[in-house]
């Protein structure tokens, strides 16, 4: 359910990613290759960018497919941004169908999207939402899997976690309370991309010290996009990208001593 994708590189036109290629985040709203759960994303879409001197994105959302926004198109031809991440939906059976349930969600310089769905949703997330302040809870932007997840996501980015742990730890967490869910991630804060790979596919491309793309699927046929393996967090700059198989970081967590008190 889902395709995203988000771009850190030398500064170009929204479209030139998300509308030209052959297999653009557009043209997978409606004709995805690799999706393994749905066929169409018209279920809302949008885009966030960074403009150069300022930290926080704008962000660009509806409600509607995005083929049917002609406002899109020119925003698209003419927006340029050497960081941006934008997204296409298929909604998850019991959310809402609004413009703020659409991806990318932000706070801060964050950017975040999900690409799958949470099983059981939403009585299986009861758990990890009693962890949540109630201001956060209330302050929810739309009544959906995704946004939930964001929410647990973004509690740990201002407590202080990195991208990783915090993408990392959510997935865990979400994944032990909800069995059979599919949970990949995408994070940007401008400067690097942070991904899960869980249950659904996640590619990248890099031209180390120059571009990184990390995507649903790639949007066209060049040989060097490679397939992040499942159950797996991805952390990428311009410069690269670092793997790590989620397993090993579970198995990190609980073999950590726990910590006791001075005496």
């Amino acid at each position: 359910m889902c395709r995203h994708l988000a771009f850190l590189g030398p500064e170009e036109p929204l479209g030139r990613l998300l509308v030209e290629p052959p297999h653009s985040l557009y043209r997978q709203s409606w004709a995805p290759r690799r999706q393994r759960h749905g066929t169409v994303n018209a279920d809302g879409f949008g885009v966030g960018w960074y403009a150069e001197g300022d930290p926080v994105p704008a962000r660009y959302r509806r409600a509607g497919p995005v083929w049917g926004d002609q406002s899109f198109a020119d925003l698209a031809r003419v927006v340029r941004s050497g960081a941006f991440l934008g997204a296409v939906r298929d909604a998850t059976v019991g959310s809402a169908d609004r413009e703020a349930a659409a991806a990318p969600f932000a706070a801060g310089t964050w950017l975040f999207s999900h690409n799958g769905a949470v099983a059981g949703w939403p009585r299986s997330l009861a758990g990890p939402a009693g962890s949540l302040p109630p201001a956060e809870l209330l302050s929810l932007e739309a009544r959906s899997d995704s946004a939930l997840v964001w929410a647990l996501v973004l509690n740990r980015l201002r407590g202080g976690d990195d991208e990783g742990q915090a993408l990392a730890d959510t997935v865990l967490e979400v994944a032990t309370a909800a069995p059979g869910s599919r949970l990949n991630l995408l994070l940007t804060n401008g400067a690097t991309i942070t991904a899960t790979a869980w249950g659904d596919t996640h590619w990248y491309l890099t031209e180390p010290g120059h571009r990184t793309v990390v995507a649903s699927e790639p949007y066209d046929d060049d040989p060097r996009w490679q397939e992040v393996p499942d159950h797996t967090l991805l952390v990428a700059d311009r410069t690269g990208v670092l793997l790590t198989p989620l397993k090993d970081l579970r198995e990190d967590m609980a073999s950590a001593p726990s910590e006791e008190p001075s005496t």
